[in-house]
């Protein structure tokens, strides 16, 4: 995809690629185009929204922190995380992260899903709403 080709993406469009992945059925990016231009949805809708919340389903708290840690940067954060992760190097967890408080909350999960939810909050109506699951690599 060229550089024009990603600018020219409207908000309208970001949001509907981004509900393509809203649903029960994880489905899965198995194109590098197909990344990027999904790559570009979430950042142009997360530039205009006030903050958002990220859920993290990872096999692991390492695997956990290294996909959350890469979607804060992406999305122009740059808070302290403090990875605690030995309660959970063997089991799956779940993270949640507040852009806004810049806090998380870890534990353990128990559910199928592998992947990266984020819903976002903003005074538009249009703008809010839970997208993913996200592949835990999408900003590696």
């Amino acid at each position: 995809m060229s550089n024009q080709e990603e600018k020219n993406l409207t908000v309208e469009e970001a949001l509907k690629l981004l509900r393509e992945y809203s649903c029960i059925q994880v489905k899965t990016v198995d194109t590098g185009v197909a990344k990027e231009k999904l790559r570009q949805a979430l950042l142009l809708i997360t530039s205009i929204t006030d903050y958002e919340n990220i859920g993290v389903c990872a096999d692991n708290a390492q695997e956990g922190w290294a996909a959350l840690s890469s979607y804060l940067k992406a999305l122009g954060y740059n808070p302290e995380v403090e990875a605690t992760a030995d309660l959970y190097e063997q089991q799956p967890v779940y993270i949640k992260y507040n852009t806004q408080k810049q806090a998380h909350y870890l534990d353990a999960y128990s559910g199928s899903y592998r992947g990266v939810l984020i819903s976002c909050q903003a005074e538009d109506d249009a703008l809010v709403g839970t997208y993913g699951h996200f592949p835990l690599d999408l900003f590696m």
